[in-house]
Order: structure tokens, then C-alpha cells, then sequence
């Protein structure tokens, strides 16, 4: 495996999770095509460090960014659960405003 197919795989992810953000309008959608461009980053992220510092240190740094990539999606969904059970909508656009 090079890093030539590392980055290949990254922006496909990245490509992937930008036109799902851009075309959906349910916010799970969103907030799914979102969490793929950030796996993109980070997958891109993880092979330069992987083939220009094997050294374990980055791997560390990886795991820190997954973990509040996961804490932060997690708080996304129960944003959207809360915004589903107030206001009985999940499209993006009926969802101007949190306060129903």
C-alpha cells in the first residue's frame, strides 16, 4: 500500500461526504456526510504520518481526534433527537430555530 492509494481512499471519502452535506436536507444525512469528510482528513491525516514518521506518536493523536469527533457527533444526534421530539421535523430547512 503507498501513500498514493492512502490519499486516493481519503479524498474519495472526503468527495463522498461532501456531496451527501451538500444534497440531503434530513439532518442525520448531513451530519453523516459531515462525519465521512472528517474521516476523510483524518484518514489522509494518518497516512502522512504514517509514511513519512512511522513512529507511534501520531497514532496517539489520531485516536485523541477520533474520540471528539465521536463525543461531538454524538451530541450532534441528540441535537437532532431533541430537535425531532419538539418540533416534529427533521429537514434542515424547518429547523431554523431550537427554541420551539
Amino acid at each position: 500500500m503507498s501513500l498514493s492509494l492512502v490519499l486516493v481512499a481519503a479524498a474519495a471519502l472526503f468527495g463522498v461526504g461532501l456531496f451527501g452535506a451538500l444534497s440531503q436536507q434530513v439532518v442525520v444525512m448531513v451530519m453523516m456526510g459531515l462525519e465521512l469528510m472528517l474521516n476523510g482528513v483524518i484518514l489522509a491525516a494518518a497516512g502522512f504520518w504514517w509514511f513519512l514518521s512511522p513512529a507511534p506518536d501520531g497514532q496517539v493523536l489520531i485516536l485523541v481526534v477520533i474520540t471528539a469527533m465521536t463525543v461531538e457527533m454524538a451530541m450532534g444526534f441528540a441535537v437532532a433527537t431533541v430537535l425531532h421530539r419538539s418540533a416534529e421535523t427533521d429537514m434542515t430547512d424547518m429547523a431554523t430555530e431550537l427554541s420551539g
